[in-house]
């Protein structure tokens, strides 16, 4: 019995542009990917072309919104890249019944370790301590003490998520002590939970947001919330730039009311503050955190084997 993938005129599998690094090899020996530049591209291929797609494989900085879902009336899954969900219309993959999966856990232990790698360099203030070596003042003086992760407290803001258990794992084993917001996802993993984001920065010496984004979440740490966390206090962001009001932090890094801050992701980004890049204690990297070759390595496979998945079952009950 010939399966109906392989009878299907058009390939059944549309790719935006991969990140460098990034291959699906079954699909591509397959003949069955479609590569396309943009959303526009889209809208002009033939209607009898379009109709043939079922997957779509996106990121998440790319997204699916419902304009795209509207051009392919045969589309039943869509693949995202990343693990932010904030540019897929899931109201409109809901509406026609589309599947989601987002590959975000080949992302984990990448993005966990930079949470610690920025938390490193601000409590141990490594750009300054660079600086010093570098700058030759190691001849005639010592670099003074910084502060020790040891025995310091870790707030995780999105605790119960894949990336927030991982930032756990890696604290506990820097002996550092966790806690998190009470949230269902965070209960029965042993940490103590608080009620609010203001009580969990009051209670850290470093705020770890690992927290997707979204309208509700929108400036969940503001001026109130960066002076619970003190002048001894660090905030980490990697979940997304809007998580933080960006004018309050500036305020709060400028007069010391926390005493430093790593942020892989901005609002706004890719443009940084003039304010907040003159600062000597900020570390900034650029929206960077699940950039590796191994992570697009393994996102590439699963997205593959995704898709292969669904264009086989599909290939099941049409040949019936």
């Amino acid at each position: 019995m010939t399966s109906s993938v392989t009878m299907i005129a058009f390939p059944p599998v549309l790719a935006f542009p991969a990140l460098p690094g990034t291959v699906y090899p079954r699909l591509a020996e397959a003949g069955l990917l479609l590569d396309v530049a943009d959303a526009a591209a889209v809208a002009v291929l033939p209607e009898a072309q379009r109709a043939a797609i079922r997957v779509v494989i996106t990121g998440a900085q790319r997204g699916c919104d419902a304009t795209l879902v509207a051009l392919l009336p045969g589309l039943r899954q869509v693949i995202s890249m990343g693990a932010g969900l904030d540019r897929i219309d899931l109201p409109a993959l809901a509406l026609r019944g589309i599947a989601l999966r987002a590959v975000g856990e080949t992302l984990t232990d990448d993005v966990a370790d930079l949470v610690m790698a920025l938390t490193l360099m601000t409590m141990r203030d490594l750009r300054a301590a660079d600086e010093f070596a570098r700058g030759g003042a190691w001849r005639t003086a010592r670099f003074a003490p910084r502060r020790s992760l040891v025995g310091a407290t870790m707030g995780i803001a999105g605790l119960g998520g894949r990336i927030g258990r991982a930032v756990a794992r890696r604290a506990v084993a820097a002996r550092m002590h966790v806690v998190g917001l009470a949230r269902p996802s965070a209960e029965g993993l042993g940490f103590p939970l608080l009620p609010d984001m203001r009580a969990l920065a009051e209670a850290s010496d470093v705020l770890a947001l690992c927290l997707p984004g979204g309208p509700g979440l929108r400036h969940v740490v503001g001026a109130a919330e960066l002076a619970a966390l003190g002048a001894d206090g660090t905030l980490i962001n990697i979940g997304r730039g809007e998580l933080v009001d960006t004018a309050a932090l500036i305020e709060a890094l400028e007069q010391r009311v926390i005493a430093a801050a790593g942020l892989d992701v901005l609002e706004g980004e890719p443009q940084v503050p003039a304010r907040l890049a003159a600062l000597p204690n900020v570390v900034l990297t650029p929206h960077m955190a699940g950039a590796t070759w191994g992570a697009r390595a393994r996102a590439g496979i699963v997205a593959d084997e995704e898709a292969m998945a669904t264009l086989g079952h599909q290939a099941s009950s049409a040949s019936v």
